[in-house]
C-alpha cells in the first residue's frame, strides 16, 4: 500500500511578517478549501522579512512573497490543486527563472 505524499503551506509568523499581516494571511490558510494532501503549519523566521508575508510551499520549495489573505484561494486553486505556480507571487530570488519579470519588483 502506498500513501500519497504530504505538502505543507508554511506561513511565517516572525515579527517582520506579523507587522505585515501575517496572522490574518495564516487564518486565510486555515479557512481555505485545501485538497487533502496540504497541511498548513507556521514557520519561525525564513530569512525573507523584506519580502513578508512569507509563504512557502514543501516538498517542492516554492516560495511566495507578500502574500495577502486575498491572494490564498488563487494559490490554493491554480497551484495547489492544478499545479501551476502563480508568477505574480513567486520570490523572484528564490525563482528568478519562473518570474522573469512577471514576479514582484523588490525595492
Amino acid at each position: 500500500m502506498s500513501y500519497p505524499q504530504k505538502r505543507f503551506v508554511m506561513v511565517c509568523q516572525h515579527s517582520s511578517c506579523l507587522v505585515q499581516g501575517a496572522s490574518e494571511l495564516l487564518l486565510a490558510w486555515q479557512t481555505a478549501a485545501l485538497p487533502e494532501d496540504v497541511i498548513v503549519m507556521t514557520s519561525g523566521c525564513q530569512g525573507q522579512c523584506s519580502t513578508s508575508p512569507t509563504v512557502r510551499i514543501i516538498p517542492e520549495e516554492t516560495w511566495y512573497c507578500r502574500v495577502k489573505p486575498e491572494d490564498v484561494n488563487q494559490i490554493v486553486e491554480e497551484h495547489l490543486k492544478n499545479g501551476q505556480p502563480v508568477e505574480r507571487l513567486l520570490h523572484p530570488r528564490i525563482h528568478p527563472q519562473e518570474t522573469s519579470g512577471k514576479g514582484q519588483k523588490l525595492s
